[in-house]
């Protein structure tokens, strides 16, 4: 098998949450730091999206891949985990402390 670990674009699978780390959000995109906003912008437009009727615009957690097909099997399989538990347990090895992460990319756009 062949494994290609560089590439020329960058995605990321993330989780976000609110200020209370009540409820998460699993996505994934090619530019962070301009997702991180637009979330943020839903947040004070008062869209409907799951995230923004919750509040969801902290990083708690990334995962950084060279390939878009790996990125999207990855998201698919977090966003596929029932138990919380699970998604917290992948936080916490990632962000041990589940500090907001977001100013990692605040200037990347």
């Amino acid at each position: 098998m062949i494994e290609y670990t560089e590439g020329f674009h960058s995605y990321y699978v993330y989780i976000i949450t609110n200020k209370h780390r009540s409820a998460y959000y699993v996505g994934m995109t090619n530019n962070l730091g301009i997702r991180l906003q637009q979330h943020k912008e839903n947040i004070e437009k008062r869209n409907k999206t799951f995230a923004s009727r919750y509040n969801i615009e902290f990083l708690v957690y990334y995962e950084k891949f060279t390939w878009v097909a790996q990125a999207i099997t990855r998201e698919k399989e977090i966003k596929t985990w029932r138990r919380r538990d699970k998604k917290l347990d992948l936080i916490r090895s990632f962000n041990e402390n589940f500090e907001f992460l977001n100013h990692r990319f605040e200037s990347r756009f």
